[in-house]
């Protein structure tokens, strides 16, 4: 996640999404808050928000906030503070991708096991890397850009003993979106659930140790967003 995305078509599916599912469950996010890139132009999909009559009635109350959170400023602490969702939050940066390469695996392991402490009494969680899912090679964990994604390891360290949601922006997997799925599927555990939303970009919300009460709440989300390009496989 980085400053420059909040409030954009991503942060309202999430944030819609663990408003119907959190309630009555404490809460944890780690929101894996990365410096803010000048690379590209990412993070300008806020159009949804000059379409009220299309999107406001899915969640009038978040809808009108991050109205207000666009015109003022668009950060994560300014989410925080706007109170959308009652959690503990881990908003610790990620700097350390300038770091010698050899210090960096280390560094990173440091950084997830405080956030793992501080979200520890927390029996929901969810995890906001930049990039989504990847893999846990030596190789990987030593680039520059690693923090922008979330290793296999931590997502299965993040939902021990709990449900956990994990954002993962789909790629340019071989095979399609639909492969990509299957294959974090397969690594995640057979009973996760995949929550798709493609409008303006394709993104997949894994759902990891899913209770009862939790897939009928999903469920009921999936089919207030079905016409949002919206669904759960």
């Amino acid at each position: 996640m980085q400053d420059r995305y909040a409030g954009d078509i991503g942060d309202y599916v999430k944030l819609a999404l663990l408003r119907a599912i959190a309630p009555g469950r404490r809460l944890g996010i780690a929101w894996y808050l990365y410096p803010d890139e000048e690379h590209n132009t990412d993070g300008r999909h806020t159009n949804y928000l000059s379409d009220p009559d299309r999107w406001r009635t899915l969640d009038p109350g978040l809808f009108d906030g991050l109205c207000e959170v666009l015109a003022e400023e668009r950060s994560v602490a300014r989410l925080i503070g706007a109170g959308f969702v009652k959690a503990t939050h881990s908003t610790e940066v990620m700097k350390f991708g300038d770091a010698p390469a050899s210090q960096r695996d280390g560094l990173r392991a440091r950084w997830f096991d405080r956030a793992l402490a501080l979200l520890n009494e927390c029996d929901v969680v969810f995890a906001d890397p930049d990039n989504g899912l990847t893999d846990d090679s030596p190789e990987r964990r030593r680039q520059k850009r690693f923090a922008k994604s979330m290793p296999l390891s931590e997502a299965v360290r993040l939902a021990d003993r709990r449900m956990a949601v994990i954002y993962h922006h789909n790629t340019r997997f071989a095979g399609g979106h639909d492969a990509e799925i299957e294959h974090w599927r397969a690594q995640l555990g057979s009973d996760t659930i995949a929550i798709r939303a493609n409008a303006y970009s394709c993104r997949t919300f894994f759902v990891l140790n899913p209770t009862l009460e939790a897939r009928d709440r999903i469920a009921d989300f999936c089919e207030r967003w079905r016409h949002h390009r919206v669904f759960s496989t």
